[in-house]
């Protein structure tokens, strides 16, 4: 049985970010009026590069999304690519 983790979300007036764990996967979904994307990646880089490269993803959100995924990363003090250790 795979668990989905809630890594981070990230919302903002022009759209949202959330990043999910499952399976050593990093799974990207971002959305705002008239787009959606949802890619899997190996790692959290993987997925903040193609973050970065989605046209539709604004300077605003994208900052925003990286400052919630270090906030993330500070609490947790784990990438999220690594085995998740917390309760199930």
């Amino acid at each position: 049985m795979s668990i989905t983790r809630h890594f981070s979300d990230t919302r903002t007036d022009t759209g949202r970010v959330r990043i999910l764990i499952r399976a050593g996967l990093v799974l990207l979904h971002a959305e705002g009026a008239g787009w959606h994307h949802s890619s899997q990646h190996g790692s959290l880089q993987d997925a903040a590069l193609e973050l970065a490269m989605l046209p539709e993803v604004g300077p605003e959100l994208y900052a925003r999304a990286l400052s919630d995924l270090e906030r993330q990363l500070e609490r947790d003090g784990q990438a999220p690519d690594e085995p998740y250790s917390g309760a199930a």
